[in-house]
């Protein structure tokens, strides 16, 4: 058999061969490293048989697939180590994540964090006895008879709602058997840098209306210096959290009467509307209309478009005179009703609407996070209108758009290509010249991207845009998706150049997708410290003394009349306190004001960047920072916090 590998290069075997096999006939090193393999696309156990032609690929850590495995693996010894420790306790499920694992259990006893160290001590037993790990399967009523002789009535109630049909697939390491799909390691023994992080309350299945469960929250790296600096930028985030943040700086608030629904206090309107401000020019230059439409619609537009049938559970509605009406989650079927409030002509495409929209979504309330996961946002969205023709031209012009914001607020960022799903609507001859445009986009721009197979929309391919902050977390924000559904849906037309009429293709695209937790992320990777034109408060005015207060009061009327966003610290307060609040409320430059600027008519600079910058003129001070505000310019620290 052939076995096409990653890099292309062919293996040939006289008969079948196990993942792990061949993985040691490539190298003893990479068979050390394996975590999983990909069989034509399709991620597989270390023990998987192969005995056909197929292309290969062995999964590290450094794969996602890879990682997967292995924290997938830390579950299973968590788990092993809980059931020691704790016999009575009943498993659920315990997934790997993006950061690590988890596992849902029901105890008998109390468990708190004060338990995580007697656990993470049974787990490092269990790594150091290096024990096999097996796969095998069962037949449906013999697993059912397992378990219930075992008191797991999660695992029992799992495999009764499983088809009839179903391969079950079980893992056994020592004593420790579990229901899984997979895959996993070979054995315990590569699992040594774990830590469990947290407890957390889930209901089973996530259902209210079923019993609610521990969850115990872990992670867990091939080396320990890895772990370690996870844990690191885990404390950093922490500092960063924009909730503290926004408190502090009194950007944002909650309140019980509005769970999930935020609040934004003066200070967060002048950040959002500096953003906004910049978001707008931008749009304005590269061809956009703004429109608004309405935040409630008849529920009939919904059924139309295909959202009451996908997404009615987050959806908020209300009757109006006997008829249901829905408050949008989305803008696209309001821009489709401007769309087709007048004949379209192939002479006014593309055709580029605007919109940020206060859209409402129904989230459950442990997932709310601050301004990361809110139930009523700001969506800047935009809808065009283009010919098949156009597709190429037009992607390119988003990205290039959506390049120059993330350029100007700082952040790198990598993309995904989602292709065409098994559920898709329209021709594949479509899907193919629509993914052709976004790869002929990209590829003409020179940006890199990666492929994510079949997870695109259903009703178009996609691209998406995933920030990288200066910690390492990635955030998907912007995204450009190409729809040939809802044209369909609602019947749009515009007449060509051969006085027939054709159906428009419709890009969805957002920039900052939601316009509320941009601002989260944004907060979060400047830690607060915002450029000096998005900060609401630019110039903080120190008088020294009250004697210097008529001084302080004319500076900061020349500030203010020349549009710099100044505050007068007039508090009967010593200098080095007012410096000291100053910087936690993280202000770009404060001046200081005593007899000497007095008698010289000058001010003493401290900025953010360089720390004292020494005596100036007042005149030469406003006209630099006017300067850096109206070209949003990000300038760079170049001293240390207290220096």
């Amino acid at each position: 058999m052939r076995i096409t590998l990653k890099d292309g290069s062919v293996k040939e075997y006289a008969g079948a061969m196990t993942v792990i096999d061949i993985a040691k006939d490539l190298s003893e090193g990479l068979a050390r490293a394996a975590c999983a393999g990909e069989i034509d696309g399709e991620r597989v156990d270390l023990r998987t048989t192969i005995d056909k032609d197929c292309s290969l690929s062995i999964l590290t850590f450094d794969d996602k697939g890879g990682r997967d495995a292995f924290r997938h693996t830390t579950a299973h010894i968590m788990a092993q180590a809980i059931k020691r420790i704790f016999p009575s306790a009943k498993l659920s499920i315990g997934p790997s994540i993006d950061d690590g694992f988890y596992y849902d259990i029901e105890f008998e006893e109390s468990v708190s964090e004060a338990d995580f160290e007697k656990i993470e001590a049974e787990m490092k037993k269990i790594v150091k006895e290096d024990l096999p790990i097996e796969r095998f399967v069962m037949e449906r009523k013999e697993a059912i008879e397992f378990f219930k002789k075992q008191n797991e009535p999660y695992k029992v109630e799992l495999i009764q709602d499983l088809p009839e049909d179903a391969e079950l697939s079980f893992y056994k390491q020592g004593e420790f058997t579990d229901l899984c799909a997979g895959p996993h390691l070979m054995s315990t023994k590569p699992v040594k840098a774990f830590r469990l992080m947290k407890i957390a309350g889930a209901y089973w299945r996530g259902n209210s209306d079923n019993k609610m469960l521990t969850r115990i929250y872990g992670t867990s790296y091939t080396r320990a210096s890895d772990l370690e600096e996870y844990i690191r930028r885990l404390e950093e985030a922490q500092k960063r959290d924009h909730r503290r943040i926004g408190k502090e700086m009194k950007l944002f608030m909650f309140a019980d009467e509005g769970p999930g629904f935020p609040f934004f206090l003066p200070n967060g309107m002048i950040l959002r509307n500096e953003l906004m401000k910049y978001w707008r020019e931008i749009h304005y230059k590269n061809g956009y209309q703004e429109i608004e439409t309405p935040v409630m619609l008849d529920q009939k537009l919904w059924v139309t478009s295909g959202h009451w049938d996908h997404y009615q559970e987050n959806m908020y509605t209300s009757m109006i005179d006997d008829e249901l009406f829905c408050i949008k989650p989305m803008n696209c079927p309001g821009s489709i009703l401007v769309y087709k409030n007048e004949p379209r002509s192939y002479r006014d495409l593309p055709l580029r609407y605007a919109e940020v929209g206060l859209v409402h979504r129904h989230e459950k309330s442990g997932a709310l996070h601050g301004l990361m996961r809110v139930r009523a946002f700001h969506q800047d969205d935009a809808h065009e209108y283009i010919t098949m023709e156009q597709i190429d031209s037009e992607v390119e012009h988003i990205v290039r758009l959506i390049n120059e914001v993330y350029e100007k607020l700082e952040f790198k960022y990598h993309i995904e290509l989602s292709t065409m799903p098994d559920d898709h609507m329209g021709s594949d001859e479509d899907w193919e010249k629509a993914t052709n445009g976004l790869k002929n986009a990209l590829e003409h721009m020179g940006l890199e991207y990666e492929i994510n197979e079949g997870d695109g929309a259903f009703y178009g391919p996609k691209i998406d845009f995933h920030l990288e902050d200066c910690i390492g977390r990635t955030w998907q924000c912007g995204t450009i998706q190409l729809d040939f559904q809802l044209p369909q849906n609602f019947d749009l037309k515009y007449v060509g150049s051969d006085g027939a009429e054709h159906m428009p293709v419709m890009i969805h695209r957002v920039v900052f997708g939601s316009v509320e937790r941009f601002i989260g992320v944004l907060t979060e990777n400047c830690a607060g410290k915002f450029p000096t034109w998005l900060s609401p408060v630019q110039v903080k005015v120190l008088p020294i003394s009250d004697k210097f207060m008529d001084y302080s009061k004319k500076v900061l009327d020349e500030l203010r009349a020349a549009g710099i966003r100044a505050e007068l610290d007039d508090r009967s307060e010593k200098i080095g306190y007012k410096i000291r609040e100053a910087r936690l409320e993280r202000v770009p430059y404060m001046l200081i004001l005593g007899q000497k600027e007095e008698e010289t008519g000058l001010i003493s600079v401290r900025s953010r960047f360089k720390g004292d910058e020494g005596q100036r003129e007042l005149a030469g001070f406003i006209k630099d920072v006017t300067e850096e505000i109206r070209n949003r310019e990000n300038r760079k620290v170049e001293v240390e916090e207290g220096e």
